[in-house]
């Protein structure tokens, strides 16, 4: 059985599209002769939703407190890998892990990134891992857009490998219900002004609500513009059937879509809102704001959704157009069902990742042993990677003789064990 090695961060509450996907994916690998583990570095406690769903579903995990730089991090990756190679090894957001992809490959082991979204920290890791010093270089990119996949590819990558492979979500066996005379609408994502645009959202959805009789909207999540939300509920929101609803845990966001009608996506950018995806599953209508990303090959306006140009007069005559015009939300409906269970549903994305892990491992010759290097020499830090990272200089001397000793233990170890 090929065996593949997972990174990823938790944290209590931690919810998303990188992250439910990967609850998903890790234990429908098995079913393709794949077994996974992960590696996780914990933020804010000593466990989160990733890893309480990964030791559910008997996969293997290791974990450890997010707090020390980042050459430390590199460290405790290349010790667990080295005790338990993998064929190949999948970071998905920790830059330690992309780093630590370095001396994998050394060994013969190949490392495969993943591009979740259209911005400056992914912009970053391309940089870093796909275009910057060839030793730090990925053996391929995993693009879960089309127009994520063709950004990088017209950088001409010169050693790493890109394929595009969209998250998947579970297509249930029914649809949404829509009563006569109501169109409930959802919003589901991070409350916050960069990208999502938060505060415009929720005064779109208080003008369609106080516009279009029998239109009530929620809005699912948290974040940092909580109290600037409900302010303008409090405010513009005033009688008006809008609320908040709260943080969804991943498990549970198709069992509330289907409370729903019309899902709401009005950011900036995404890469491929997996919210999105399993409200269309459901068979709620996508309402999207256009955008170049991931958008286009979900939501083809009039066919499986509609697209509108801004938040303002076009967004109410797209709401309008739903609640008056007869047979279109049930003509959208179906549509927008039909696309992700074709090509966006778990089944066949996780068959995608299936056979990129097999062709990878295949050619996995293990050439050394995993190093771990006494002194890492890492790249200057890209700046749009800072809020991932620690390197604050080195370590005082008893943290220091701390992890020395750590190390001889391991040396140890593998010599007791005869590795």
């Amino acid at each position: 059985m090929l065996k593949v090695t997972f990174c990823t961060y938790d944290k209590p509450g931690c919810v998303g599209g990188p992250f439910s996907w990967l609850q998903r994916l890790l234990p429908a690998l098995r079913e393709h002769g794949i077994e996974a583990r992960c590696l996780i570095f914990l933020h804010h406690g000593d466990t989160g939703p990733s890893l309480e769903a990964f030791l559910s579903e008997g996969i293997a995990c290791e974990s450890i407190l997010c707090h020390d730089r980042t050459e430390d991090r590199v460290n405790w990756v290349l010790e667990r890998l080295r005790e338990n190679p993998p064929d190949v090894f999948v970071p998905n957001l920790p830059v330690a892990a992309y780093f630590a992809g370095t001396w994998m490959r050394s060994a013969g082991i190949p490392t495969v990134g993943i591009l979740h979204s259209d911005d400056p920290y992914y912009r970053a890791l391309q940089d870093e891992f796909v275009f910057g010093a060839e030793k730090f270089q990925l053996s391929g990119l995993a693009c879960v857009s089309q127009e994520l996949k063709a950004q990088v590819l017209a950088r001409n990558p010169a050693n790493t490998r890109v394929w595009r492979i969209p998250y998947g979500v579970p297509v249930p066996t029914e649809s949404v219900g829509r009563a006569p005379g109501t169109l409930r609408l959802a919003f589901v994502g991070r409350l916050a002004e960069e990208q999502k645009r938060i505060s415009e959202v929720t005064r779109a959805l208080c003008r369609v609500a106080r516009e279009i009789p029998g239109t009530t909207a929620i809005l699912y999540g948290d974040g940092p513009e909580r109290t600037a939300v409900e302010a303008i509920l409090a405010d513009e929101g005033y009688d008006l059937p809008v609320r908040l609803g709260g943080l969804i845990p991943s498990d549970r966001i198709q069992e509330v879509l289907f409370q729903c009608d019309v899902i709401v996506l009005l950011s900036d950018y995404e890469g491929l809102p997996i919210a999105l995806m399993e409200a269309m599953a459901c068979g709620c209508v996508p309402v999207c704001l256009r955008m170049r990303s991931g958008i286009p090959e979900l939501v083809e306006d009039g066919v499986t959704g509609l697209l509108v140009d801004d938040r303002g007069d076009g967004f109410v005559a797209a709401i309008r157009r739903l609640e008056e015009e007869p047979g279109l939300w049930a003509r959208l409906s179906t549509a927008a069902r039909a696309r992700i269970e074709s090509e966006f549903s778990d089944k066949v994305c996780n068959a995608k990742w299936a056979a990129v892990l097999h062709e990878l491992g295949k050619g996995t010759k293990f050439s050394s042993p995993i190093e771990i290097p006494r002194r890492l020499r890492l790249p200057p830090m890209n700046p749009a990677l800072e809020t991932s990272e620690n390197r604050r200089g080195p370590a005082p001397l008893p943290v220091q003789l701390w992890r020395r000793g750590r190390m001889m233990a391991g040396r140890i170890r593998r010599q007791l064990l005869g590795q």
